[in-house]
């Protein structure tokens, strides 16, 4: 494993992407960051510019066809329905030591990718506590809140995760370790499952579901329907877990809209796949039913088909 991380590449310049692209262009030399995508987005990319807080980024573009030395860190900041072209697009980035993160939702990325580069690669990490929309080539945030990553069941730190953490201690980007990363991207599925359906299923805003009625009644038991097919899985995830979402859901800002009420409204493809179809699925392959998740694929699929 390679000790010092010194090359980076992102692929993806979705909120998250702009966000850590941003953080990490102010700390390193401009050629030593890379961001990955085709030509087409490149010449968008330069022409109409990116921002993030009403500042103009500066990044390094290169496409993937381009032969470049491998990076030390490679981060998956795509969207989940452009996975796999992804994976295709990052072929010369990937070398023996390079480490690969996934700020992806869910719990399918990292297996994905896995299938093509090997486990080998893979720290497991979760995207918490941000306030980002994008809008447009605008980003704005009010808090950068952290990543969590580590291994996904050990009970020490190993040389990928120390190697991590240099690099994170050294360019200032927040973040916190736990090497139980299984139930940290259940926990992460449960609420995403939870607020991001609920709160676009109903068009709506962050207030509905903080407040006792049907929303959040509905948001509740959806989460609970994760809780049931990570047991089958083999993940406990305790009802603590629940009531920890719920108070950071409650100080949340009551006019803001998760991710995906902010594609219902802007009539983008969601990441239903990713949340309800992942349960949906889960649900009949170990006999256990799951009707608002059902209700929820049902219902953001036959939407989108509309589009």
């Amino acid at each position: 494993m390679n000790h010092s991380i010194k090359k980076v590449s992102i692929i993806g310049l979705g909120a998250l992407g702009v966000m850590y692209a941003e953080h990490l262009s102010q700390k390193m030399k401009f050629e030593d960051l890379r961001i990955i995508a085709d030509q087409k987005r490149i010449d968008r990319y330069k022409e109409e510019g990116i921002y993030c807080n009403g500042k103009k980024c500066h990044f390094n573009y290169v496409t993937p066809d381009e032969i470049v030395k491998p990076s030390d860190l490679l981060i998956f900041a795509v969207k989940y329905t452009h996975l796999q072209e992804a994976i295709e697009a990052v072929r010369h980035h990937v070398g023996e030591d390079t480490i690969i993160l996934s700020v992806l939702n869910g719990i399918e990325s990292e297996r994905d990718i896995a299938k093509v580069y090997g486990e080998d690669h893979n720290l497991y990490c979760v995207a918490q506590g941000m306030t980002a929309a994008k809008v447009g080539n605008q980003m704005t945030y009010k808090h950068k809140g952290m990543l969590c990553f580590g291994e996904l069941n050990e009970n020490k730190n190993t040389e990928k995760v120390e190697c991590l953490k240099r690099v994170f201690d050294k360019v200032e980007m927040p973040y916190e370790i736990n090497n139980q990363m299984a139930v940290k991207l259940w926990s992460k599925l449960m609420i995403n499952v939870g607020v991001n359906q609920t709160v676009a299923y109903f068009n709506t805003t962050n207030q509905t579901i903080q407040k006792e009625g049907p929303e959040r009644d509905m948001m509740i038991a959806a989460m609970k329907e994760v809780q049931m097919v990570a047991q089958k899985e083999g993940i406990i995830l305790e009802d603590r877990e629940i009531d920890y979402w719920l108070n950071i859901m409650d100080g949340l800002n009551p006019a803001g809209m998760p991710s995906m009420a902010q594609d219902v409204k802007a009539k983008r493809y969601s990441e239903v796949e990713l949340f309800a179809g992942t349960i949906v699925r889960l649900g009949k392959k170990h006999n256990v039913p799951v009707p608002v998740n059902t209700e929820f694929y049902r219902y953001f699929i036959e939407l989108e088909a509309g589009y």
